[in-house]
């Protein structure tokens, strides 16, 4: 189970469904894409940030309350629904937990866990470093996820300014906070990965496509296809 990082920590710290991507091709897309990240974010797939952000003015809200972006913060995000998508504008802490590597590990995050809520196609935990995902909150009297089709591997577009990164839900966090992203995510949208000095204290745009499911989970290649396709059917529904 993950955790969103408290204000005074970080200041302690810091002052529907596709054919499979075959291990090989799933590899090969992943080498690629971390080969193209450079200090402005990656670009990825042709739906443009300023579409979906223009069908996403204002808010039907489904959650029964709000939740907040950090511990001790307001408690004024709603989760907001359209169509076939749920979605919330929030901050963007960074999720390192799960499998252990260069970027992730007990030496760069003193609150690194070596699981994730969900687990790749082999029974293991997902990789933060490495592969997109979102977390999402865990179910409350708040919002249950599950409830609107949301569930590990659900397929997301994460926007950061001109950017659209695709995504899975990878993980669960607190019941009561939400905004947050591994660091594969940050860093292909141009954000601080860093998982005790890092993130987005601006505005991100999480956008979920309910009951979608990218497999294997742990393929970037499978959620971009599948993601873009959700992103292109749900502008041209609105």
């Amino acid at each position: 189970m993950l955790r969103t990082r408290t204000p005074a920590l970080a200041a302690a710290c810091s002052a529907a469904l596709l054919v499979p991507a075959t291990p090989a091709q799933a590899h090969a897309s992943d080498a690629r894409e971390r080969g193209s990240r450079r200090a402005g974010g990656l670009h990825e797939g042709s739906v443009r940030a300023a579409d979906l952000l223009a069908e996403l003015k204002g808010c039907k809200q489904i959650s029964r309350g709000r939740y907040r972006s950090d511990e001790g913060a307001p408690a004024n995000i709603p989760v907001c629904g359209k169509g076939d998508a749920v979605y919330w504008k929030a901050d963007m802490d960074i999720d390192c937990d799960g499998r252990s590597g260069v970027h992730c590990n007990t030496r760069t995050d003193p609150l690194f866990l070596n699981a994730t809520a969900y687990q790749d196609s082999h029974g293991g935990a997902l990789s933060a470093e490495n592969l997109p995902y979102v977390v999402v909150p865990g179910a409350s009297p708040l919002w249950s996820p599950a409830s609107h089709g949301i569930r590990g591997g659900t397929v997301a577009a994460i926007i950061y300014r001109d950017k659209v990164q695709y995504a899975v839900v990878g993980d669960t966090g607190p019941n009561d906070v939400i905004g947050e992203a591994s660091y594969a995510a940050a860093a292909n949208l141009g954000i601080d990965p860093d998982p005790v000095r890092g993130g987005a204290a601006g505005e991100v745009t999480y956008i979920l496509f309910k009951n979608t499911a990218a497999r294997p989970i742990e393929s970037h290649a499978a959620a971009v296809t599948l993601g873009e396709a959700q992103a292109k059917t749900f502008l041209a529904a609105n």
